[in-house]
C-alpha cells in the first residue's frame, strides 16, 4: 500500500496504556510517510496521549462513553469522518464499536484491523499478531502494509507547556525543592489481580525514604482510597499526587522523578514514554 502523499486517518478507542503503545505506531508511520496528512481519531478523555505529537497533523475525538455512546451519534460520527475525504484509513484495534465506526466511514481503501463481523468492508486486513509485545504487534499491521523500515524512538507522550507549567506549581505547592529525589509510586491498576499489597507499597516506601528519597503517591481518582490505605500503613511522610492531574500533566509531573515504582498499568506506560526508570 502506498502510504506516502496521502491523507491518512487512524483510528483507536482503546485504554490509556493501549493508547500509549500505540505511540511507536504513530511515529513510525511519519517515517513512512512524510508527506501524507495524519489524523488519528481517540477516545476524548485520552486525548492528551497524542495530543502534542509532532508525527501527527490532527487529533479527532469521541466521547465513547458519554455523548458519542449510542448508534445515531456513531453513525453522525461517521458521516462527519467521511466528510473529511480520507484516502486510507487504518483500525488498530478489532473493538466493535470502532469496527462499526470505520465501517460506515466513506475512504478510498481501509486497512488494518477490525472486528470479524466487519472483515467484508476492508481492502487491506492485518490481522494482529497476539504473541507479540502489544507497542510490536501494533507495528507489524505497517509491516503488513508493506513498510520494510520501521523507524521509531519507543514509547511518546509529548506534554505541552501548560501541562508542565501545571506539574510544576504542584510541585512547588506541596514543598518540592530542586536538590530533591523523587521516587514515585503508582499504587494502583483495573485489574484487580495486577495489583500488589498497600502495605508492601508502604514499607518499600518507609525503606527509600529513610535514604532520604522524598515519596510521591500517583494514580486516578479511582486509587484514591489504596492509595490512602498505603500512607496510613507508613512511617514516613509521602506526597498525595493522586487524582490532581490530567495525561498530560502525569507525564509532565513524572519526568521530574528519578525511580516511578508501579503495577501493571496506563500509567506505568506514562511513566515510560517519558523515559523514567520503572
Amino acid at each position: 500500500m502506498e502510504l506516502n502523499r496521502k491523507r491518512i486517518l487512524v483510528t483507536f478507542l482503546m485504554h490509556l496504556g493501549d493508547l500509549t503503545l500505540t505511540t511507536p505506531f504513530i511515529h513510525a508511520l511519519r517515517e513512512a510517510a512524510p508527506n501524507s496528512h495524519i489524523s488519528m481519531l481517540v477516545d476524548e478523555k485520552l486525548k492528551d496521549v497524542v495530543l502534542n505529537n509532532p508525527h501527527l497533523d490532527e487529533v479527532l475525538t469521541i466521547d465513547k462513553k458519554g455523548r458519542d455512546n449510542s448508534l445515531l451519534a456513531l453513525i453522525a460520527c461517521a458521516h462527519n469522518l467521511s466528510k473529511m475525504k480520507f484516502d486510507i484509513l487504518i483500525n488498530l484495534h478489532p473493538n466493535e464499536r470502532c469496527s462499526f465506526l470505520d465501517a460506515l466511514t466513506r475512504v478510498k481503501q481501509r486497512a488494518g484491523t477490525c472486528n470479524v463481523w466487519f472483515k467484508p468492508f476492508w481492502d487491506i486486513y492485518t490481522p494482529l499478531d497476539r504473541s507479540r509485545h502489544a507497542a510490536d504487534m501494533y507495528l507489524d499491521v505497517l509491516t503488513q502494509l508493506g513498510v520494510k523500515e520501521l523507524k521509531h524512538s519507543g514509547l511518546e507522550i509529548f506534554p505541552g507547556e501548560e501541562d508542565t507549567a501545571a506539574a510544576q506549581a504542584f510541585w512547588s505547592t506541596v514543598g518540592v525543592d530542586p536538590e530533591d529525589q523523587l521516587i514515585g509510586f503508582n499504587i494502583g491498576s483495573a485489574v484487580i489481580t495486577k495489583r500488589w499489597a498497600p502495605e508492601r507499597f508502604a514499607r518499600v516506601a518507609d525503606t527509600l525514604a529513610e535514604r532520604g528519597y522524598k515519596i510521591v503517591f500517583f494514580g486516578g481518582g479511582m486509587d484514591e482510597e489504596m492509595v490512602e490505605e498505603a500512607r496510613g500503613f507508613m512511617k514516613a511522610p509521602a506526597i498525595k499526587a493522586t487524582g490532581s492531574f490530567t495525561i498530560g500533566q502525569l507525564a509532565a509531573a513524572m519526568r521530574r522523578c528519578s525511580l516511578i515504582i508501579t503495577n501493571d498499568s496506563g500509567p506505568m506506560h506514562v511513566a515510560i514514554s517519558q523515559k523514567v526508570p520503572i
